[in-house]
């Protein structure tokens, strides 16, 4: 491997565990510690029910409910994207099961886009399936 493939590979390790560690902590422990370290701040927000900017993420989260909790599971890199499927569960009648997409410029998120859908019991999908499951922890 070259000394640019390790920087690279590096830095897209770096940035999955910016995301990881910035949606579990704002949204479980509202702890906007990480938002201030990894969001630019001209961070871009595309997605219909957040305001833009750092702060505004930061607001939206603060004004949910405090039972609001962010489970994340499959987590996927490459170059300066990251997306992330994850279940946000406490703020609405039905958890909603999510892709995140984040995209970096020099270690920072700079932008943000989300595909946000109701989960359904696996008891009433055609499948029989679970909309979401974790594979760190091999649970749904």
């Amino acid at each position: 491997m070259t000394q640019s493939q390790t920087k690279t590979r590096t830095e897209t390790e770096r940035n999955k565990a910016a995301v990881l560690e910035f949606l579990t902590t704002a949204f479980n422990s509202k702890d906007f510690t990480a938002l201030d370290r990894y969001l630019h701040p001209d961070y871009l927000q595309h997605s219909p029910v957040i305001p833009t900017s750092r702060a505004g993420l930061r607001k939206f989260i603060a004004d949910l409910p405090d039972a609001v909790r962010y489970e994340p599971g499959a987590v996927i890199a490459e170059g300066d994207l990251v997306m992330i499927h994850g279940r946000y569960s406490g703020s609405t009648e039905k958890p909603l099961v999510a892709v995140d997409i984040f995209r970096f410029e020099e270690g920072l998120v700079v932008e943000h886009w989300d595909v946000l859908q109701d989960e359904v019991p696996a008891k009433d999908t055609v499948a029989g399936n679970h909309m979401f499951t974790n594979p760190q922890t091999g649970r749904a």
